[in-house]
This record gives C-alpha cells, sequence and structure tokens, in this order.
C-alpha cells in the first residue's frame, strides 16, 4: 500500500543516512545506555526461508548484540508471527556450537506501531514444543502516538519525530479551527527550533535538511487532501531558504577557484610573453654574431 511505502521509506532512510537517530529509541525500548555516538553495523535484511524470502525493516550489531526493529503503520493481530518467523532467520545466522551443543541467539526485537494508542507493551505467542514444554516467545511494542512532542524532544526520541504528524491526520477543523490551528503550527516551530539546535547551530546542516525533508513527505502524505494545512506545514518546516555554512564554502570555493584560475591564465600568458621575448632577444644575439663574423 502506498501509506506503509512512504512509512518504510522513511524508516529505511533514516537507518541508512542517520543511523545514530535509533539509538535513543533502542536505549528507551531495551534499557540499554548506549551513547548515540556508538559503532553501528548494518547487517543485510533479507533472509532466505523455505517459504520463500524473507525481507526485514532493519537488522542492526550494536555493542556485539543484534537489534531488530520493524515499522508497522497499523495493528495487526499476525504481527507476532511474522515477527518470530523474521526472528527466526536472524537468529539462524548466528549459531553457535557451545560445548557441544549448538545455541541460538534470537535479536533484541520490538515493533514500532505508527497509529493507534492501545495501552499495550507487547505482545507474544506460546510456544508448545512435542514434549509439552512451552516456552512464551515476548517483543515490546511501541505505540508512537502515546509519546507526546515534548515526550520525544526530552527523551531525544528523533526517530520517530516523522510519524509525530501522523496523529492529526484524522483531527478535525485542523485548518477551519483557530485555535486548533495554532497549536498545530506552534508545535512544529518547535519541533523546527530544536532540530536547528540538535544539527544546524552544530554544523551538521545535512543533518537538519534531511530530517525536515523526511517530516515534510510523511506530513504531505498525511495532508495530501488538505492544501491548506500542506501550506502551512510547509511554511514552519521548509519555507527558510537557508544560506547554509556548506553553501557559503561552496561558493566561496567556486569564487576562490575563478579567481586563482584567472590568475594562473595571466601568470601563463606572462611566461609565454617572456619567452617569446626571450628568444627573440636570442635570435637578434645571434644575427649581430653572425655579421660580425
Amino acid at each position: 500500500m502506498e501509506s506503509s511505502t512512504i512509512f518504510d521509506d522513511v524508516f529505511r532512510t533514516m537507518l541508512e543516512k542517520m543511523p545514530q537517530l535509533a539509538i535513543p529509541l533502542i536505549n528507551e525500548v531495551f534499557g540499554t545506555s548506549y551513547p548515540e555516538d556508538i559503532k553501528i553495523i548494518q547487517k543485510r535484511n533479507e533472509h532466505q526461508t523455505q517459504n520463500g524470502r524473507v525481507i526485514t525493516d532493519s537488522h542492526l550489531l550494536i555493542a556485539n548484540r543484534i537489534y531488530h526493529i520493524e515499522c508497522q503503520s497499523t495493528d495487526d493481530s499476525t504481527m507476532v508471527i511474522r515477527m518470530i518467523e523474521y526472528d527466526f532467520a536472524i537468529s539462524l545466522e548466528y549459531v553457535q556450537k557451545e560445548n557441544g551443543r549448538y545455541r541460538m541467539y534470537f535479536p533484541q526485537s520490538c515493533v514500532l506501531y505508527l497509529r493507534g494508542t492501545k495501552k499495550r507493551d507487547r505482545i507474544s505467542v506460546e510456544i508448545v514444543m512435542p514434549d509439552g514444554n512451552t516456552v512464551e516467545y515476548t517483543v515490546p511494542v511501541v505505540q508512537v502516538q502515546r509519546f507526546t512532542c515534548d515526550d520525544m524532544l526530552k527523551k531525544h526520541l528523533l526517530f520517530l519525530l516523522p510519524y509525530h504528524v501522523i496523529k492529526y491526520e484524522q483531527e478535525k477543523g485542523l485548518d477551519t479551527d483557530g485555535e486548533k490551528w495554532k497549536g498545530f503550527l506552534d508545535e512544529y516551530k518547535k519541533i523546527e527550533k530544536y532540530l536547528e539546535e540538535k544539527f544546524l547551530e552544530k554544523g551538521n546542516e545535512k543533518a537538519y535538511r534531511d530530517m525536515v525533508e523526511l517530516i515534510i513527505r510523511i506530513a504531505d502524505y498525511v495532508f495530501r487532501d488538505k492544501e491548506k494545512v500542506r501550506k502551512g506545514f510547509g511554511d514552519v518546516m521548509g519555507g527558510k531558504v537557508l544560506e547554509l555554512e556548506s553553501d557559503k564554502l561552496i561558493q566561496r570555493g567556486v569564487e576562490q577557484g575563478l579567481e586563482q584560475g584567472i590568475e594562473q591564465g595571466i601568470a601563463m600568458e606572462r611566461k609565454k610573453t617572456e619567452a617569446a621575448e626571450a628568444e627573440i632577444r636570442r635570435l637578434k644575439k645571434l644575427l649581430e654574431e653572425q655579421k660580425k663574423q
């Protein structure tokens, strides 16, 4: 579906371009305390099973631990079945033989639900073994819409920020109710200011631009039938024409290059002229010597 495609695309783009954004989310879900600059290794997302190819949304190696996060736009009762299939495929890659026995290591996994606010923290399935013993497979759940804007900014959950706008997709009167409209715009002014402080003021212009673009892309989809809302949102998040430091450096480089090119051209012409004059002097001297003979 188109909705899941744009959401999945944004998810994978953040992991590819700004994987460090996932660290605060992982710390929040799994109780870890990784620094944001910790090394992240992106493992392959495609796994072959007996039933065909399985592609996971993420497969990360951090500090010798495997993490797997799936992005789901709506609640799905079969999600836990898909998760155990994904995790089983991933764990097969990490089978180890210890003390003469094989041991499988399942990844640390969770599901991001972009819509809905159900008060549940996990999904699970009970696995019954042939001998009657049971094992409960459990995966934490993150309901994105249960986080307020302030929660996301306070906890640095930037990975969730692009999806925050989804909470407004069913909001009635957003573009006609003055109070709702002001509250909506004020919230995104706060987000834009936070991104400026987080990235722009620290010289990371690319991350700033990437985040703003991803937020706008999802907003454009969510408000595809609300032109006024799209325009107002764009004015807040993307309306600035920023002369960023990188742009200044590029322009300065172009100007310096032109200046150097001109100087080099003049110098080369001067050398050619000097060489020609020296050759003329040499020939004149040679003629004078021949006349004397």
